[in-house]
């Protein structure tokens, strides 16, 4: 069964209905077809003067969903053309320039439907919203089918958006695997359409909670902080100053403190709202600021917190960790809704594991001033 949260304005649910609307995907429709095409092509006009820009950098811009590597390739195996000529990926674009792409559409393996629990914050016919649980990958790619959050909404729904691709059927926007929080789902592709522009025009708020270590010295800032691939981990990202580096804005607040004399690491609780949307942005910039989120493996020393680094008790020699993934929790989202025409905004609970370290933190505070 999934859960659901009544604490939404009834007003919410959407009653009228699109007219002309395409068919979208339903759970039957997601699997491979043998009659659909090998390839799709893509025509991009150059509207600007970039000055010089190399066209492999271009289309990664513009292109966010494929890696630039990808877009290498094609233009080396002659499917980028510019005009009617192939060219290479170091040709530098010029204004009025025609780029055509030949995409190939690899299906690998079929998408099946999972009946796991979903969490849903809100839902009408075009579109939800789910409070995504720590430890689930958004959508399935090759070698990973099953146990995403993709494979439980072709269960739950009966049409979703097919805008974002075959893998990746309602999704609009994504978290990473370990971090939990709110996600918003489509059912439309016009809906998905105007939500995506939403989000490229950066109208979208999102804030995010996030504990960090240390105490935070600044009650609040801007982080204005340049992110790339890192230049030897390839999965992971870092604060780039050179030309791969691609501008990256946050803003935090410090919501709570629970610094403490002695031994004991201090901690801080902060609210960040990002303006940008770069690859693992929050877990950089607060890294970068000296000021890594807890447990998070990737941009912290310590993977893990346990109770007694809070308390200050002996720890047992079998005690588990209290927390096994970065703290960061997608706390709030705020959009146009396009079919109701207002601005709607929407809260996801924290969960249980973050809730736990956060009443030790407190506890630990009141004990500290007695």
């Amino acid at each position: 069964m999934s859960t659901r949260h009544d604490y939404y304005e009834p007003e919410l649910i959407c009653r009228g209905r699109l007219q002309n609307a395409p068919t979208e995907a339903t759970a039957g429709d997601l699997q491979p077809d043998s009659s659909e095409p090998t390839k799709k092509t893509l025509e991009l006009e150059v509207k600007k003067d970039y000055q010089g820009r190399r066209l492999d950098k271009y289309l990664a811009t513009r292109l966010t969903q494929y890696s630039r590597s990808f877009l290498q390739k094609l233009i080396r195996d002659g499917a980028v053309k510019v005009g009617d000529r192939t060219v290479k990926t170091s040709y530098s674009i010029r204004k009025g320039d025609i780029i055509t792409l030949e995409i190939p559409i690899v299906v690998e393996e079929h998408l099946k439907p999972e009946d796991i629990p979903l969490d849903i914050i809100y839902e009408d016919e075009y579109l939800m919203l789910i409070n995504k649980p720590p430890d689930m990958v958004v959508h399935p790619a090759p070698g990973h089918m099953s146990g995403t959050l993709v494979n439980a909404l072709i269960f739950h729904c009966k049409k979703l958006s097919r805008l974002g691709g075959y893998y990746k059927a309602g999704i609009v926007h994504r978290l990473d695997r370990d971090t939990s929080g709110i996600m918003l789902v489509i059912k439309s592709d016009i809906v998905h359409e105007d939500i995506a522009r939403q989000f490229e025009r950066r109208t979208v708020h999102k804030e995010y909670l996030a504990l960090v270590e240390r105490d935070v010295e600044l009650d609040s800032d801007l982080i204005e902080l340049p992110i790339g691939r890192h230049k030897k981990d390839r999965l992971k990202m870092s604060i780039r100053h050179d030309e791969e580096g691609k501008e990256a804005t946050s803003v935090y607040e410090v919501l709570e403190r629970f610094e403490v004399a002695g031994p004991l690491p201090s901690f801080t609780l902060v609210k960040v709202m990002p303006r940008t949307g770069r690859t693992h942005q929050i877990r950089v910039h607060m890294k970068a600021i000296g000021h890594p989120i807890v447990a998070d493996a990737d941009y912290n020393s310590r993977d893990c917190l346990y109770a007694w680094e809070i308390t200050g008790e002996q720890p047992r020699p079998d005690e588990p960790p209290i927390l096994e993934r970065q703290a960061l929790h997608a706390y709030r989202l705020e959009f146009f809704h396009p079919i109701l025409k207002k601005r709607v905004s929407f809260q996801a609970e924290l969960p249980e594991d973050m809730q736990r370290v956060l009443r030790l933190l407190r506890e630990r505070k009141k004990r500290s001033k007695q």
